[in-house]
């Protein structure tokens, strides 16, 4: 099967390579045999497609089924590697030709959009009033952005993509414009800006009011602050933590927001801490870890006691990926006393929706009612604002700059959590303001733009190491060794990327459980184009 499996991928990589009439039987093959072989064997095929799926970019319908194929790879179990980026990166060459369709259409008249997969010649002819010579291009743009955006959720859903994007924050920012533009006509790139946003951060500062004492943790996965907020409170709370005050989650809450699906008798998590920004903004569950704001070039998150009881569904966001989180080490108390001191005061934050305080006959504080709610778990959130190509996967990517947590390979923990202090350091003195970061512009549709050119890929490149980093400061605390059967439970927790699942065989075709068969009349069709554009026609059968 193996060896069937190759023949039918060497013949994609040849007839795409030169636009052969075989090009559709040979996917389906690639298709059909795909969940027979080892996943080593889907890497191998991946890797191969890099340099082929970037010279053909200018073939706008074999660039675009080739990058389904891949996703179609990735979602029955091969690593992304090099490809991902490459599909990523030519999502933001023809995304940005399809969001010049979108706005020549609306300085055109409006109206509902024609669906990418009917786009025709008299589409083009009206785009092309605004557009001129690149009305073409746009149509192009626009008859692809289905297939690149189903290839591209495949490809969000690999943490090492999701580390290697979040290294280049100007690529980042100008793919995340053009996906969140897309997603207000394709509901299909709803899911990819979510994925972007969860791409953002993976370290953030937690400090605990209670307790003042302040952690760095690193995390995967996770897509919003309801996920965030239940495996920070298994991580930091009671003896099996850090022995910060408060009630440890329910198992099953913390097993469904890592790999798990949601138990039903025990599907309403509680909340244990109001969730505010370091620079006194109020953040809460509904944010992602993305709206966690910057203060000294860290993200800052503080855990304040609850000003009004909440609680929300268990789960995750995207059920297909995986959730993790771990403490990379606890702050001297010098450092945290230090970073107290620039937060804001005890209780001047409070849920928006808490009751005001009010005083009885004495004066004194009277405590408000505490109401109970099931929060709108999953709610939207805006994306944030891609200016070059994505960098190669590198064994230095996610290397945290200055003030910023070691990897997992340098974690430093607390030796004993029985050993924190039991009694809270004395409150620091008033904070000083923070300025608020300046918010990115609007997306805007350039004026003119070029047809995407097809630059050569790097040869694929090893990933394993992506979170590799070293601390410039030993850590105030002498690392405790990872247990050997933590390790065996936590392999994200080690050097070595995590092993992939095996493909299921349910009977589906590959990839069938995230992408869909390829649109009619294009991988059916050797022309991979619209006949009106594209002269050349399938054989006489």
């Amino acid at each position: 099967m193996t060896e069937e499996f190759r023949a039918a991928f060497q013949r994609v990589l040849d007839t795409a390579a030169s636009q052969a009439p075989g090009f559709h039987e040979a996917v389906h093959d690639v298709f059909r045999l795909s969940s027979d072989v080892p996943r080593e064997e889907l890497a191998i095929a991946l890797e191969a497609l890099t340099p082929v799926l970037s010279d053909v970019e200018p073939y706008a319908g074999v660039a675009s089924d080739l990058s389904v194929l891949a996703g179609a790879l990735v979602e029955s179990g091969a690593p992304a590697g090099q490809v991902g980026l490459e599909v990523l990166r030519q999502l933001g060459s023809y995304g940005q030709a399809a969001a010049a369709f979108m706005h020549a259409w609306e300085k055109t008249g409006g109206g509902p959009l024609p669906s990418p997969n009917d786009v025709g010649e008299t589409d083009e002819k009206r785009v092309e009033e605004v557009l001129g010579d690149n009305a073409p291009l746009a149509t192009v743009g626009w008859w692809t952005s289905l297939r690149y955006g189903l290839a591209a959720k495949a490809m969000l859903g690999d943490s090492g993509v999701r580390s290697a994007v979040r290294a280049d924050p100007g690529a980042m920012d100008q793919l995340g414009q053009l996906v969140q533009a897309l997603s207000t006509r394709l509901s299909e790139f709803v899911e990819v800006r979510e994925l972007l946003r969860m791409s953002e951060v993976s370290r953030i500062l937690v400090l605990d009011r209670a307790s003042w004492r302040g952690f760095r943790v690193r995390f995967d996965g996770v897509s919003d602050n309801f996920q965030l907020h239940t495996l920070l409170a298994d991580a930091l709370i009671g003896k099996e933590g850090y022995r910060l005050p408060g009630t440890r989650p329910d198992p099953r809450w913390v097993a469904a927001s890592m790999d798990a699906a949601v138990d039903p008798l025990a599907d309403v998590v509680r909340g244990e801490w109001d969730l505010v920004g370091g620079d006194g903004t109020w953040i809460g569950n509904e944010a992602c870890p993305g709206d966690i704001p910057l203060v000294d070039n860290e993200r800052v998150l503080v855990l304040e006691p609850q000003s009004l009881l909440h609680s929300w569904r268990a789960g995750r966001r995207h059920p297909h990926i995986t959730g993790a989180l771990a403490v990379l080490e606890e702050l001297h108390p010098d450092e945290a006393a230090a970073w107290w001191a620039r937060m804001h005061p005890a209780g001047s934050v409070r849920h928006p929706q808490a009751p005001p305080i009010e005083l009885d006959d004495t004066g004194s504080h009277r405590r408000p009612p505490r109401h109970f709610g099931v929060a709108a778990h999953f709610a939207e959130v805006d994306s944030g604002p891609m200016s070059a190509s994505f960098s190669a996967l590198d064994p230095e990517l996610d290397t945290p700059g200055p003030g910023l947590a070691p990897s997992f390979e340098d974690v430093t923990i607390n030796p004993d959590p029985a050993s924190a202090p039991d009694q809270p350091l004395a409150p620091p003195a008033s904070p000083a303001p923070e300025e608020e970061p300046d918010e990115p512009d609007d997306f805007a549709v350039p004026a003119m733009w070029a047809a995407p050119s097809a630059p050569s890929a790097p040869a694929g490149q090893g990933f394993d190491d992506l979170f590799d980093s070293s601390l410039d400061e030993p850590a105030w605390r002498d690392p405790r060794p990872l247990p050997e059967s933590e390790a065996e439970t936590e392999p994200w927790l080690r050097s070595e990327p995590e092993p992939r699942p095996e493909p299921v065989d349910d009977g589906l075709p590959p990839g069938a459980r995230l992408l869909p068969p390829m649109p009619p009349g294009v991988s059916d069709s050797s022309t991979w184009a619209p006949g009106w554009k594209w002269p050349m026609r399938p054989p006489e059968r």
